[in-house]
């Protein structure tokens, strides 16, 4: 849902930049020691970066934040053949979450990085973030095929506190036919049903235990076709509070699949979410053979 109340523009004041410090700390408490300083959004404000702001009224209640950066998969061109822009922040205020504030942040980013002529923007999220995946890959179409280790070390936040801070590297090739697609409602999106029929196969098969929280799969099996289904918890953040051991094992899992088939050659392509009769049910699609979806 959009909301017309909400206005979104370039922070580069002193007075706007103060006030996505706060902000910060709402989104992620506890994070002090890990959020983006004032004097640091202002220098990317003011040189070249993308700094943007949601704004109701005068309140400050959603930003987006990315500076430029070289993409590392060419690493034998010069610099100028690689730019991209590295997206490092995107955040809404609790009490206006679910409004879709987010997708028109990171809309308003793609348009305002379209002006200076570049292609793939990429940022990084938890893959067990069922929320994240449903803004990055079924809405706004971007693709997988990067997973990285730990990150970000050890972090003090509540989101991350006590689970190593392993992500996924996202590509959103923004200039593609498949991104204006998907963002201008020009192709209806598929569900569980059209994956399954088009021979999907579920690679790791989860059961919910006695308090409907999802286990990871004992065993998962080797890919067979160009069409995969991962499932992941739809409410990771909910599982972590009631059993820590079970998140962990739910990112020492999701890390060796992923890590796996991307080294087979497969790219996350699609997110399914499902409501499900007793508990939601969050599904990546992956596809084989899809290199060039840039």
């Amino acid at each position: 849902m959009n909301d017309d109340k909400i206005i979104i523009r370039p922070l580069q004041s002193f007075d706007d930049i103060e006030l996505a410090e706060a902000l910060q700390l709402l989104v992620w408490p506890g994070s002090e020691m890990e959020i983006v300083p004032n004097h640091l959004l202002l220098s990317i404000a003011q040189s070249g970066g993308v700094v943007l702001g949601a704004f109701d009224g005068e309140m400050l209640v959603g930003i987006v934040m990315g500076f430029l950066g070289t993409d590392s998969m060419s690493s034998g061109r010069v610099a100028m053949a690689r730019l991209k822009h590295c997206s490092h922040l995107l955040g809404v205020h609790p009490g206006y979450r679910n409004r879709g504030i987010g997708y028109q942040l990171k809309l308003a980013q793609r348009n305002a990085v379209k002006r200076d002529g570049i292609r793939l923007i990429t940022w990084t999220y938890d893959p067990l973030m069922s929320i994240k995946a449903h803004l990055n890959i079924r809405q706004l179409a971007s693709i997988c095929r990067i997973y990285v280790h730990d990150l970000y070390g050890k972090l003090q936040d509540e989101l991350n506190e006590g689970v190593p801070t392993d992500r996924f590297q996202v590509e959103w090739w923004i200039t593609s036919s498949r991104v204006d697609a998907r963002v201008d409602n020009q192709r209806l999106p598929l569900d569980l049903a059209n994956y399954l029929s088009a021979g999907a196969a579920k690679l790791n098969p989860c059961v919910l235990n006695e308090q409907d929280l999802l286990i990871p799969a004992e065993e998962w099996f080797t890919p067979d076709g160009n069409l995969l289904l991962i499932e992941i918890p739809s409410d990771y953040l909910h599982l972590k509070k009631l059993d820590i051991e079970l998140a962990r094992a739910w990112r020492k899992h999701s890390r060796e699949i992923f890590e796996y088939v991307f080294a087979e050659g497969f790219i996350i392509t699609d997110f399914v979410y499902l409501k499900g009769e007793t508990v939601p049910r969050s599904y990546y699609v992956l596809s084989h053979g899809e290199s060039r979806l840039g």
